[in-house]
């Protein structure tokens, strides 16, 4: 049996998606998965490296990994009307340099503020450490992402939310690319097709019985959010629209890497179905 190593990371929406597949729901012949769970900019510096076989990644990160992953369709996160928000001390008014915390390099929120705030000085934290930053005036100001941007300190106030920037360079209505998976080109194109279906099959049954998922995870004390605030942040990142991308995502993530090439960030623009799995083959065969 071939093992492959299956990176993602240790928040509600990434465990939601990846665990029916760790609790055998779907099995695929010849084929079992090593999971590991890290933080995001982790899991984004390893691609860098070519380290795991398939992996959560930051959807911004994608045009510098293109010749070693190929992207996938599924357990995708994208933002509709929402996403990461930056944060002050209540009442602080911010200098163009302020000092901001965030959560990696190659988080698409690095991204975008990046290109909207250009004279900030930017630190970079696990986005666990970036609310008590801003509360001990460590930073000026600092970039929620996950499950933290549904609950935090009453002394603190959203000085933007992130989809209002997106929303600005775009000017049109697509949702927000967050996060995605990408598999290693190496892999045998027939395996990869497989793993894709597996990974897509293992979504759906998760969407479709997300009561019972939830339980057994809360269970487990798999999660770092409490069951009333799960509810909400599955149906935010982790939905039906994460099973496999739509028109739309497609289109706004050929967006987004428009933009990272239009302000510098990418060497050149990129058409993100030319760097899908080509299931097409298969049914060629």
């Amino acid at each position: 049996m071939l093992n492959y190593s299956l990176a993602h990371s240790p928040d509600a929406d990434d465990i939601f998606m990846y665990y029916a597949l760790k609790f055998g729901w779907i099995s695929l012949d010849g084929v079992s998965f090593s999971n590991i769970a890290l933080d995001i900019e982790t899991l984004n510096q390893k691609a860098l490296d070519n380290v795991f076989d398939v992996t959560a990644i930051s959807f911004a990160l994608y045009p510098f990994i293109k010749e070693e992953y190929a992207l996938l369709r599924t357990a995708v996160s994208f933002g509709y009307g929402y996403g990461p928000k930056l944060v002050k001390l209540k009442g602080k008014r911010l200098k163009k340099d302020f000092k901001v915390a965030l959560s990696g390099k190659y988080t698409t929120n690095a991204l975008l503020f990046r290109i909207a705030y250009p004279e900030a000085k930017i630190v970079y934290l696990n986005f666990l450490e970036i609310e008590e930053a801003v509360l001990k005036g460590k930073v000026d100001a600092g970039v929620l992402i996950h499950e933290s941007i549904l609950k935090f300190d009453e002394r603190l106030e959203v000085e933007r939310e992130l989809w209002d920037i997106w929303r600005e360079l775009i000017k049109e209505e697509l949702p927000l690319p967050l996060g995605g998976m990408a598999l290693r080109r190496s892999i045998p194109l027939n395996r990869a097709i497989e793993i894709e279906e597996g990974l897509t099959k293992a979504v759906e049954i998760a969407n479709k019985h997300p009561s019972l998922l939830s339980q057994m995870l809360l269970e487990r004390e798999l999660l770092r959010v409490k069951e009333k605030q799960l509810e909400t942040y599955l149906g935010m990142y982790a939905n039906k629209n994460s099973i496999s991308m739509d028109s739309n995502q497609l289109k706004a993530l050929d967006r987004l890497f428009e933009i990272g090439y239009r302000f510098g960030f990418y060497e050149c623009p990129i058409k993100v179905e030319n760097y899908l799995i080509p299931k097409e083959y298969q049914e060629l065969r």
